[in-house]
């Protein structure tokens, strides 16, 4: 069940597993399969998290008031927005092997979100479950248990990239003692 504004989750700081390169390269051959499908993909990611999360709209002016997944299908803004979401990913799994790029990549985000959107931080805890959710019911013959094993440390990876971008910022909504 989803919280109101207001009541957001107090999050510990979370730190990611060290993703192996075995772990690396199913990511990276999972993700060349979604991938090439990375606007479809991208758009069922965002209709999902936005009908579990419907309070996500809020950051979305184009599309916050849109109900109805095949609206939100639909929408121009809706599909620009899934495809920058899928290449930022597409950069980070591109990037696996150099830390310093993912860092880069994930803190840019996290700044962005964090003082020009607003965005509460654990919409990408969310977000990340999402699509990790979406991918495994899409992608079903190629998420191994391996395969799952592996997204979840780069689900946290995310995560944790992102929020320490907040932290970084001085986030004011997103006090320092929840990391």
């Amino acid at each position: 069940m989803e919280k109101v504004q207001g009541e957001m989750e107090i999050e510990r700081w979370e730190r990611s597993e060290e993703i192996s390169d075995a772990e690396k390269k199913v990511i990276q051959e999972t993700w060349s399969r979604v991938f090439a499908n990375c606007e479809d993909v991208g758009v069922s990611i965002l209709i999902r998290f936005f009908v579990n999360f419907p309070s996500a709209k809020q950051y979305f002016s184009q599309f916050k008031h849109m109900e109805d997944p095949l609206e939100m299908e639909r929408s121009l803004q809706l599909r620009k927005h899934a495809r920058r979401v899928m290449t930022a990913i597409n950069t980070v799994v591109e990037n696996l092997n150099d830390s310093e790029k993912v860092s880069s990549v994930l803190a840019l985000v996290g700044k962005a979100h964090a003082l020009k959107h607003k965005v509460e931080p654990i919409y990408f805890k969310k977000l990340t479950g999402v699509m990790l959710e979406v991918i495994a019911e899409e992608y079903a013959n190629d998420f191994t248990p391996e395969a799952h094993s592996a997204w979840t440390k780069m689900k946290t990876l995310i995560y944790t990239h992102v929020t320490a971008a907040y932290k970084e910022v001085g986030w004011a909504q997103y006090p320092t003692a929840t990391l």
